[in-house]
């Protein structure tokens, strides 16, 4: 099986957020596409399988299945377009999510993606003690969104990931003005395996439809304060984000899996949907 590491959100390799892509024939069964994510030990590894005109997208992180990844999509829509379906500027992809496109133009990958709904909640001595800091406002969709004045603390911050791991929301995210940019974030993942997520893009279907209406404009810069750090452009519209950046390949590589004695075919079609 072939397997791509693309570092998303950056145009050098060794910063942005890397992912793993495979490109597949068939579905191979849940436990080893698990399996492999949990080797590669990456936020994301993503599957994918071309059914018609469009592919089949599934992201895993190594807590397990994800219903959207930002990242990872865009490292699929990289290798697609680059190595399967050259010539080509548009790929379509089916997920947990719904449909999503990805469109190529120039150096950018654009992506599509539905915004998350966001409710106000209070803050709460559970957030204080597990970012170490007081944030301003605190906002729910998918995941929990703590907003700061100060992005100085967005870039010092080092939150407790046990504690964490007890706040609602999938993931953390703190989030802050930004000098050079429109907004600074980091995300926290203990939940799916991951203390910190490099760049994450389905974050930023929360982080950006906050400063879209903060800040009253539908075009977000948006910067990910990680120690690889990553830059995404963001257009919030009629509930939805598109998310663009860059993409830079890393490796290609040919899975062996010794012990193995030919990969199985997922035989399930209920652990493919």
């Amino acid at each position: 099986m072939r397997q791509f590491i693309v570092d998303a959100f950056t145009d050098t390799v060794f910063k942005g957020n890397p992912a793993a892509v495979c490109v597949m024939e068939d579905w191979i069964p849940k436990s080893l596409m698990m399996s492999i994510t949990l080797e590669n030990n990456f936020s994301e590894t993503a599957f994918a399988v071309k059914e018609g005109p469009a592919y089949r997208l599934r992201w895993f992180t190594p807590g397990g299945e994800i219903d959207l990844c930002g990242h990872a999509t865009l490292a699929a829509a990289y290798v697609i377009l680059r190595f399967y379906e050259p010539g080509q500027n548009t790929v379509i992809f089916q997920t947990m999510s719904g449909q999503l496109t990805v469109k190529k133009e120039g150096e950018l990958y654009k992506m599509n993606f539905p915004a998350y709904e966001l409710k106000q909640v209070p803050v709460s001595r559970q957030m204080v003690e597990a970012i170490g800091c007081v944030p301003v406002e605190a906002w729910m969709g998918r995941d929990l969104l703590c907003v700061f004045d100060d992005n100085r603390f967005i870039r010092t911050i080092n939150p407790d990931q046990d504690r964490i791991k007890n706040l609602n929301g999938l993931i953390l995210h703190i989030t802050a003005p930004g000098k050079e940019t429109d907004c600074i974030s980091r995300s926290f993942a203990p939940k799916c395996g991951v203390n910190e997520d490099p760049v994450c893009g389905s974050g930023h279907c929360h982080i950006a439809p906050y400063w879209a209406k903060r800040l009253n404009k539908t075009n977000i810069v948006a910067f990910q304060a990680s120690k690889r750090g990553g830059t995404l452009y963001c257009n919030v519209s009629e509930g939805r984000v598109t998310l663009a950046g860059k993409a830079a390949l890393y490796a290609i590589s040919d899975l062996i899996m010794e012990g193995i004695n030919s990969i199985p075919k997922e035989s399930s079609q209920e652990e493919v949907s």
